[in-house]
């Protein structure tokens, strides 16, 4: 496995402007990451208003690439396949075509994308609505895998979010879809979001990953935490609810909140899952003290630094 950095887990440093997205790859390099994630928050590659894409933030992207030898491992963009209207859906593929775009510009091999909006009513995440839905989800994601396949990219699911979340959920959908170049991204923290076991639900999935999101939550029962959370509230330092609204999650410092996660990088590594893993630090502690702690603690578990 190689233990990289997903730009995700610097968020707020490239929102405030005190660091570049070139910035955090230098930085994710100097704190012995091995790979590295793009997630275009806080900067663009493709202008969705105007179509245009970022030729010279791409072209420093792959410069800076190559001169530190940090790969980019995955390009993962939001989604939302499921929006109410077919002609709305239709845009939307087209849409996310030109992000494949954006990773075949970078010479990567695969891209996240998702299937429905994180933001989705938690009311509408039900069994029968998987249900009913489930046709769009395999039509749309069978629609962007054939455009990426010429292009040599694989387009993945991840677990993410309240809706296309859960071990079997995710597990049918690939198999339904039943494209090569179709896979799951594995988020090992976000089965706790639709309250699953994350142990367990990785257990099931492992054999199925492609890549994977490396995260740790504190887990706390809504009752010991009174308006102290709420719906999608996942910025740095907030409690959210689980689907079921029983528990609130926060984000932590990898190995310092309350998954297995040691376990459950002993069932990736026995899985032999041998690809890119990217720490996801969503903690309200300082992100780059967060995010080099958080790949510490993985090679640690995984043996890397004996």
């Amino acid at each position: 496995m190689k233990i990289g950095l997903s730009s995700y887990s610097m968020v707020n440093r490239i929102e405030d402007g005190s660091m570049t997205v070139i910035d955090v790859m230098r930085f994710a390099k100097e704190i012995g990451a091995e790979c590295f994630e793009l997630v275009p928050f806080g900067f663009t590659l493709h202008d969705d208003a105007t179509g245009e894409f970022n030729e010279k933030l791409i072209a420093d992207i792959i410069a800076e690439s190559k001169v530190l030898d940090l790969p980019i491992s995955n390009y993962a963009v939001l989604g939302d396949l499921l929006k109410p209207t077919e002609t709305e859906r239709k845009k939307e593929i087209e849409r996310l075509k030109r992000h494949i775009d954006v990773a075949a510009k970078l010479g990567i091999k695969q891209m996240r994308h998702d299937i429905s909006s994180f933001r989705r009513p938690l009311e509408s995440n039900t069994p029968l609505a998987f249900e009913r839905e489930f046709p769009i989800m395999v039509e749309a994601a069978r629609a962007l895998a054939d455009y990426a396949k010429p292009l040599g990219i694989k387009t993945l699911v991840e677990n993410h979010g309240f809706f296309v979340n859960g071990a079997d959920r995710v597990i049918r959908l690939i198999d339904a879809v039943g494209r090569d170049n179709f896979g799951l991204l594995l988020d090992t923290g976000n089965f706790a979001c639709v309250d699953e076991n994350c142990t367990v639900a990785v257990q099931k999935c492992a054999p199925y990953a492609q890549m994977v999101h490396l995260k740790d939550f504190y887990i706390r029962r809504t009752s010991s935490l009174p308006n102290l959370g709420g719906l999608f509230r996942c910025d740095s330092g907030c409690w959210f609810s689980s689907n079921s609204g029983e528990y609130m999650l926060r984000g932590s410092i990898l190995a310092q909140g309350d998954l297995d996660v040691r376990r459950t990088l002993e069932i990736i590594d026995g899985s032999g899952f041998d690809g890119y893993v990217s720490i996801e630090f969503e903690g309200m502690e300082d992100p780059a003290a967060g995010s080099e702690m958080g790949i510490r603690a993985a090679r640690c578990f995984l043996g890397y630094d004996k």
